[in-house]
């Protein structure tokens, strides 16, 4: 058979194929059609060796975004648009990846044998096609692989948010958000942190420890989190600390305001929407609320309590709680933290910031809820060796005497890095490096000064109290002298 009359014979048989589709889509009844045409795609299915998953955009009751076809888009968008004709660019200020590049809309593309469809913009899917005899390793393993790597790369190039608690009277309504968020710029990195070197690597160490730890944390039965007090007195760097966790270990930032939030009930509203890879703060945990271990007493034995709102009417004491701007309690801030609404989120740091930890509840800050307790005092020659590189670029090497005399002061005074900061930065162009030292100097000799004379008085009222008890106590023995 010749070339020709191949092709006339194949012309032949579209031309009849296409006669009897004309016929059967003009004779045959409606529903007769709908029967034939399912027993026509079925017979299809059995003959075909290929299976279909489709990955619709929006699924579930409420027709939220899929999370699967976000995971797939982002997947192939570092991946397999590297093949694609077109692409659209999207540039992310402040991520690892400045400039993302993903598939236009309707354009095909194939991983290794397996290819997605994008289809139309009205109702966007992608299908994933493949023979049946990878039905296994599509489910069990390429199809687990897509979904984490797009996860991963959609974390890796997203932009850092740092989030803070609306108030909850705004909670209602179309389009209101329990959380507000403004992009997460804070510079602050661990190799500009002014503390001791050795105190450094142990956080370092520690949030690498947990960043890898799910695996471990799955197998010790515990939620994947860990909690962080950060103590000591204002100026020390407690906020720049949380800012270096949070670019370090790329997560964003939920900064909590408990007193906006009216009660244990939405604490945990607000904890159900915060997203994993994320760090919770709750800044100055003593001045938040009512949390520092003054709770009230229980009755004596004689049935009396010990405080006085026992004698206050009773309906004046609902009056008072109703009008208490929050009554977020201190079991109900325990139950967030460590109970089974932690685990909520997973993947979380949960940060405590006080300046006296001593006024804390025990409860809050024990092992288990606190993990790590990281004091941040006053500034040391370590600490201060680190901020000279960072304010002046220089080193001891370069003022050896001048850094000679701030190792003996800061020995002797106590000043926190925030002012040792402030001293030593430039205040124009004239101010060279010395006269930056020199100021520091001044001010850690005046502070010295200040210091002595403080001492000096206290001592001083020390002595004058003890002599006037001692007087007194004379006294009482004389006049019992002259009573016996």
């Amino acid at each position: 058979m010749g070339f020709e009359e191949m092709w006339s014979k194949i012309g032949s048989i579209m031309a009849t194929i296409m006669f009897m589709y004309a016929m059967f889509e003009k004779f045959f009844p409606p529903h007769l059609r709908m029967h034939v045409q399912k027993y026509t795609h079925k017979l299809a299915s059995f003959l075909s060796p290929y299976i279909q998953i489709t990955f619709p955009e929006f699924a579930g009751e409420r027709l939220k975004r899929s999370e699967a076809f976000t995971a797939i888009q982002t997947y192939l968008s570092a991946t397999s648009s590297l093949s694609a004709k077109r692409l659209k660019a999207e540039v992310v200020k402040d991520s690892q990846t400045q400039v993302v590049l993903s598939m236009d809309d309707s354009e095909e593309v194939s991983d290794d044998l397996f290819s997605f469809y994008p289809a139309s913009d009205e109702k966007r899917y992608y299908i994933l096609s493949f023979h049946k005899r990878y039905r296994d390793l599509i489910a069990h393993s390429y199809i687990p692989h897509v979904l984490e790597e797009g996860k991963a790369i959609k974390i890796k190039n997203r932009q850092l948010k740092l989030y803070t608690n609306n108030c909850s009277t705004g909670w209602y309504g179309w389009n209101r958000a329990k959380w507000s968020n403004v992009t997460f710029e804070h510079p602050a990195r661990f190799e500009t942190l002014a503390m001791e070197p050795n105190k450094k690597e142990e956080i370092i160490n520690d949030l690498t420890k947990f960043k890898k730890g799910k695996e471990y944390y799955a197998k010790i039965g515990k939620a994947w989190k860990r909690g962080y007090l950060l103590y000591g007195p204002p100026g020390t760097g407690k906020s720049t600390m949380i800012a270096a966790m949070a670019n370090f270990l790329y997560y964003d930032v939920y900064d909590l305001e408990l007193t906006s939030v009216k009660d244990n009930t939405q604490l945990r509203t607000l904890l159900i929407e915060t997203s994993s890879k994320s760090i919770l703060v709750i800044e100055d945990i003593d001045c938040s609320l009512d949390l520092t271990g003054k709770r009230r007493n229980k009755r004596n034995g004689k049935g009396n309590q010990d405080n006085d709102e026992s004698n206050k009417d009773p309906v004046k004491n609902a009056e008072e709680e109703d009008n208490k701007d929050s009554k977020v309690t201190l079991s109900g801030l325990l139950n967030c933290i460590d109970g089974i609404w932690s685990a909520c989120a997973g993947e979380r740091i949960i940060v405590f910031t006080t300046n006296f930890v001593d006024k804390l509840d025990p409860a809050l800050i024990r092992s288990g809820r606190m993990d790590k307790h990281i004091e941040l005092s006053y500034c040391c020659f370590e600490a201060f060796k680190v901020l000279a590189t960072n304010y002046l670029d220089i080193d001891d090497h370069h003022h050896h005497h001048l850094f000679s005399i701030v190792e003996r002061l800061l020995g002797e005074v106590n000043v926190t890095p925030a002012d040792v900061a402030e001293k030593i930065m430039p205040k124009s162009n004239s101010d060279d490096s010395e006269i930056c030292l020199k100021n520091l100097i001044e001010f850690l000799e005046s502070a010295k000064k200040k210091e002595e004379e403080e001492d000096e008085e206290e001592s001083r009222l020390k002595e004058e109290k003890e002599r006037e008890h001692g007087e007194l106590k004379n006294n009482g023995v004389k006049e019992n002298g002259f009573i016996h």
